[in-house]
């Protein structure tokens, strides 16, 4: 089969519990398309991204196949298929189903539909030099550790605290062996893909992301992404 150099992962097999919805978050309405479709779109529109996979929950890829990929013509959607119960599964899975097609694995969750062609080319770009690179903001506010009783500790010092975003990328076999070793040495509750690449040992570069790239998890991010999307269509 054909070689590519960047594949997209985009784990949606959220069931979105904080949204309160009768439907999973990637699926809810945002000003006129899913939440899906509008972050699938940017990396349909980047020319850096060779093919797309999508990693849904079982009930969902018959409809994500239909209502998303097959409606918004996103024709670099290689695969949709079946996630896990963890993030950390659903990525592992997609993973699986590239199947060393690709040089770059860059992973990005479904439900932040405000990333920008240009950070996605930002980040393709600087993997060229960099093994791992992953995206961020550093901290504005003040950082406190707490004890099990909610008493401060200490004030942490923030210059060097960075909120963690995606898209993130990484050689295809670095982050596909980091994800099996996870399952055999019981590596849980990666909350991003660069925590598995950290634990192997590999240096990861962090370069920074955008304010408004934030993931949709609650009502609230949902009238921020509202807003945002509008504000930048007038």
């Amino acid at each position: 089969m054909e070689m590519y150099q960047v594949m997209a992962i985009i784990p949606a097999a959220g069931i979105g519990a904080r949204m309160g919805s009768n439907k999973p978050k990637q699926f809810i309405d945002l000003c006129g398309k899913p939440i899906l479709a509008v972050t699938l779109s940017h990396f349909q529109q980047c020319n850096l991204v060779d093919k797309i996979v999508v990693v849904v929950s079982k009930d969902d890829v018959d409809y994500c196949s239909r209502e998303i990929v097959d409606r918004y013509k996103l024709n670099k959607v290689f695969n949709v298929i079946v996630g896990g119960k963890r993030r950390q599964d659903s990525v592992r899975k997609g993973l699986e189903a590239v199947d060393d097609l690709c040089r770059w694995a860059l992973i990005h969750d479904g439900v932040r539909p405000l990333v920008t062609t240009e950070l996605i080319e930002k980040v393709i770009k600087a993997a060229k030099k960099f093994r791992a690179v992953i995206t961020g903001l550093p901290v504005k506010e003040t950082v406190k550790e707490l004890d099990d009783q909610s008493m401060v500790l200490r004030s942490v010092d923030r210059s060097q605290l960075w909120l963690i975003q995606t898209p993130q990328i990484f050689r295809f076999e670095d982050i596909n062996l980091a994800h099996q070793k996870a399952i055999k040495d019981g590596w849980e509750e990666a909350t991003d893909d660069a925590f598995l690449i950290e634990k192997m040992g590999i240096p990861v570069k962090i370069i920074e992301g955008e304010e408004n790239n934030i993931k949709v998890t609650t009502p609230r991010d949902l009238d921020i992404a509202r807003f945002l999307l509008s504000k930048k269509s007038a």
